[in-house]
């Protein structure tokens, strides 16, 4: 490394600290006059205390972290955008169906939804540990790796593992000691530093190439209709896609436990739809058009994309401002979903199988401590990947559809069993298992994994509601309306 490449890392480094630091600061004057009851209320919901900001502020930074902006822009194709743009939908789903379910249910997780409904812990157990496998194998150490490989590429010169356990070490202070309050408001502050830059960054893209887009960029890489072979194949936008959205906003604990943990049902939905909003207006362009600008400066350099063109465009204490922001983003992604984490084995495990927990800030200490090493263990594992976001949405599908079936069946149709759920969502992971680990790479089926979501939600409503009724006995019946008024007299 030379000395002026040293010089520069060096700058980079010491604004990225001074940066993160500031934003730590300012977390702690916003939070330090709240009082705390050590209740599962009080950690993991704020104590019902954030107004529509910090609840916009938290789900819009919870997702998007590294996992998008290194991911997306990773694949340099605007057709990437879907993602984000179909989220719209997502959110307003979320605002307008399933907020209102949530509150008037009084839950913690969106887990105790489903023991409500169907009657029964078994299937509530099930599906925490299907979250809590995303979270702790798949989610945590996919953020500190893609947080790690763009404060590298982007010109802070340490080893990515070293990088990867800074960001997750403060991630879990910050869970420690503030609990979803802090993990909030900081995504908030931080997120506002990253959308600014963001959006400055697609401005020096687009002039670093004489506002250009196209030249000398191959069509299937500018176009928003995806080929059957493309990513996202512009059918799947009206198939997997919009279940994948549902999924991810209305029944995703990191997710959802940012709208639970407003006041009431409209300061919820007013964070939701404000979250909306920046979701079709900003987030779109600011996770493609880097890529796509990268391609053409570059060349095909996948994930490394975003970060090499941060470096290019950006003076060094700009950038450092920026790694500092990004740093911050994936540090409150990270504790967002250690939080989440850590409340799901707290209210569905730990309470239930282990013992009362007299105070969920200690209990939340030890088992944050626990998600950190082996979430920088892991990370490893993502190193190996071609492309980042591809690989997540891949795995996602091992649980998100078989979930999304035990919400379906439980809020659509009365007379099923726990256990006929229960069923549906095993049936669903072992199917999409066998297609993602063993049909798909003997070639044996051809179908993309969008399409594959569909048939393994539609196959797993079919399995629970063909053991309820052949093996258990029981019918069901087509029913919302009552199937909803069953869940809100039995939460009261």
């Amino acid at each position: 490394m030379t000395d002026a490449a040293t010089g520069t890392s060096l700058i980079q480094i010491a604004v990225c600290l001074a940066v993160t630091a500031i934003i730590g600061l300012v977390t702690w004057l916003t939070i330090r006059r709240e009082k705390h009851d050590g209740s599962r209320k009080d950690v993991y919901l704020a104590g019902g205390k954030l107004n529509w900001l910090f609840v916009a502020g938290a789900i819009t930074l919870t997702n998007l972290s590294t996992d998008q902006l290194v991911g997306m822009n990773g694949n340099q194709m605007l057709l990437l955008a879907w993602w984000e743009i179909s989220g719209f939908v997502g959110l307003l789903i979320l605002a307008f169906v399933f907020v209102p379910i949530y509150y008037r249910s009084g839950v913690t997780t969106v887990t105790e939804l489903l023991e409500q409904r169907y009657g029964g812990g078994g299937i509530r157990t099930l599906v925490s540990a299907l979250f809590l496998f995303g979270m702790v194998l798949i989610y945590l150490p996919a953020g500190l790796y893609s947080g790690a490989l763009f404060l590298k590429t982007a010109g802070i010169d340490l080893p990515l593992m070293v990088l990867a356990a800074f960001l997750g070490v403060v991630a879990a202070a910050y869970t420690m000691a503030g609990g979803l309050r802090a993990v909030a408001v900081m995504e908030t502050y931080a997120g506002i530093g990253v959308l600014a830059i963001a959006v400055l960054i697609v401005v020096l893209a687009l002039n670093a190439v004489d506002w250009d887009i196209a030249r000398g960029v191959p069509a299937e890489r500018l176009t928003m209709v995806g080929a059957s072979d493309s990513p996202i194949p512009f059918h799947t936008l009206f198939t997997g896609m919009i279940f994948i959205q549902i999924y991810y906003w209305s029944t995703n604990q990191p997710i959802t436990q940012k709208a639970m943990a407003a006041p009431n049902v409209r300061e919820a939905q007013k964070g939701v739809l404000a979250a909306a909003v920046v979701r079709i207006l900003i987030i779109p362009a600011i996770v493609v058009i880097p890529g796509v600008v990268a391609f053409q400066l570059f060349g095909d350099i996948d994930d490394a994309a975003y970060g090499r063109l941060v470096g290019a465009v950006l003076p060094p204490w700009l950038s450092g401002i920026f790694a500092a922001a990004i740093a911050a983003a994936v540090i409150a992604h990270t504790a967002a979903v250690m939080n989440a984490a850590v409340g799901l084995y707290a209210v569905d495990f730990h309470e239930k199988f282990v013992a009362k927990v007299e105070s969920h800030w200690r209990l939340s200490s030890i088992v944050t401590a626990l998600l950190t090493i082996s979430s920088i263990a892991l990370v490893p594992v993502f190193a190996s990947a071609k492309s980042i976001i591809n690989l997540l949405q891949q795995l996602n599908g091992l649980s998100s559809m078989p979930i999304l079936s035990a919400f379906v069946v439980g809020l659509l149709f009365t007379g099923v069993e726990s256990r006929a759920a229960i069923i549906g969502v095993l049936w669903g992971f072992a199917f999409y298992a066998a297609y993602t680990f063993v049909a798909l790479p003997m070639g044996a089926v051809t179908l993309h994994y969008i399409d594959m979501m569909v048939v393994t939600l539609v196959t797993s409503i079919l399995a629970a509601l063909a053991f309820n009724r052949f093996v258990l006995g029981g019918r069901a019946t087509f029913a919302p309306r009552s199937a909803l008024a069953q869940r809100v007299a039995g939460a009261g």
